[in-house]
């Protein structure tokens, strides 16, 4: 199973390898008033993807660690407070000393 994953993963590293050495194009990318940047196409697809995809993930793993450090809260064992002495064993014990 672990051969696979392995296999997919390079499978998909040479895909992108190939895309990008096939598409190495550049792009006029006109921002703001007459300012333009030349971007290369597949590194202009990787910045498009990584805008899209890190505040989902970010906020989702954000999310994941606060459920994790509640549970924790919830799993951990709780001290019992002592529970009083009842009246009697104290008269006792200030007649004692």
């Amino acid at each position: 199973m672990n051969f696979l994953k392995t296999l997919f993963w390079v499978v998909v590293a040479v895909s992108l390898a190939i895309f990008a050495t096939r598409n190495w194009n550049d792009v006029t990318v006109n921002l703001w008033g007459s300012l333009q940047a030349d971007v290369k196409l597949p590194i202009m697809l990787m910045l498009t993807f990584l805008v899209g995809f890190l505040p989902p993930y970010l906020f989702l793993r954000g999310r994941i660690w606060g459920l994790r450090r509640k549970l924790a809260l919830a799993e951990r064992p709780v001290d019992a407070p002592a529970a009083p002495q009842p009246a009697s064993q104290l008269d006792d014990e200030e007649d004692a000393a």
